[in-house]
């Protein structure tokens, strides 16, 4: 039996970046099969040298990636992306700029083989909290910001870091639960937005460095309470931005571990799994969390260095 079809909702405000950064995510699939959809193709232009192919419905794109337009079928589109053979990765679904991405992934929820990996919304800089106070366009900017679970502050080069400082402020009180990343140009680690490539680049491929964070795989040295280590890695203070893997619960049953910003869930997987967990976050913070699980698991005094530790 397939495992669930994940799917990621990407959204924002109209000239967030949205379109610049799904290009980047394309361009930078590193063998995953990523499958586009967008409500038409004129609102989401892929770049001319990525495009092998093309029909009615379906933009082959090189790779092995495809882009989709759904128009008002955005379920029938879902499906068309779980029966192709072979089958994606990863699904990403691009909204419009007017769009509720909770809304979005309501209906995916509904649906049988897929899952909702997580909500990214992209930030403009320079614009954001002007469009917050705009009566037009507050609502819509204002509810797309707290239905994210990662907000990808673009076109930082455009504003002074007093400005920056003072969006990402603004941005933490409109929801304290999401995760912020300062990009320029839509270049975005794709390990940050997409937990496909989190596994697949510990085990097959380079992170993709950016200066503010860096990935580890942590390996519990035994059983645990694999609940409240995903709460702890969802926590803000362990300054993670996603985090995936297997862990074994006390039972002896093997666990997979999904984290994205401040949600986190976790689900029996198959016992051949190895245990390890994927870790990505900010600089400086990530590597803390060795010291930690041991408190989590053990109340024995100051835990042993060696033991349970992340490495790169």
């Amino acid at each position: 039996m397939s495992l669930p079809l994940p799917v990621t909702v990407i959204g924002g405000y109209l000239g967030a970046g949205k379109t610049t950064m799904v290009n980047h995510l394309l361009r930078n699939a590193n063998g995953l099969r990523l499958a586009i959809l967008v409500n038409e193709f004129g609102a989401l232009p892929i770049d001319g040298d990525l495009i092998e192919a093309e029909d009615d419905d379906i933009i082959s794109i090189a790779g092995g990636c495809v882009c989709c337009s759904f128009g008002s079928d955005l379920t029938g589109a879902l499906m068309e992306m779980a029966n192709l053979s072979p089958r994606p990765d990863h699904v990403l679904i691009e909204s419009s700029g007017v769009a509720i991405p909770s809304a979005i992934v309501g209906s995916v929820s509904l649906l049988d083989g897929f899952r909702a990996d997580g909500i990214v919304i992209l930030a403009d800089a320079e614009t954001v909290q002007r469009s917050a106070r705009d009566k037009y366009m507050s609502d819509t900017v204002l509810r797309q910001i707290t239905d994210a679970n990662i907000i990808v502050v673009n076109k930082c080069d455009l504003v002074t870091p007093q400005a920056l400082n003072s969006t990402r402020d603004w941005l933490k009180s409109c929801n304290a639960a999401a995760r912020i990343i300062d990009v320029r140009h839509g270049v975005v680690a794709p390990e940050a937005v997409l937990d496909s490539f989190l596994g697949h680049t510990a085990t097959s491929g380079p992170f993709h460095h950016t200066e503010h964070l860096e990935m580890r795989v942590f390996t519990p040295d035994g059983p645990l309470d694999v609940d409240a280590l995903a709460q702890k890695l969802a926590d803000d203070a362990s300054g993670l931005i996603r985090a995936k893997g297997f862990a074994t619960a006390p039972s002896g049953q093997k666990m997979l571990i999904q984290v994205v910003g401040a949600r986190w869930e976790t689900s029996i997987a198959a016992d051949d799994k190895a245990d390890g967990i994927v870790c990505l976050g900010f600089k400086g913070i990530v590597a803390d969390l060795g010291e930690w699980y041991h408190l989590l698991v053990s109340n024995q005094g100051p835990p042993d260095p060696q033991s349970g530790a992340l490495t790169n």
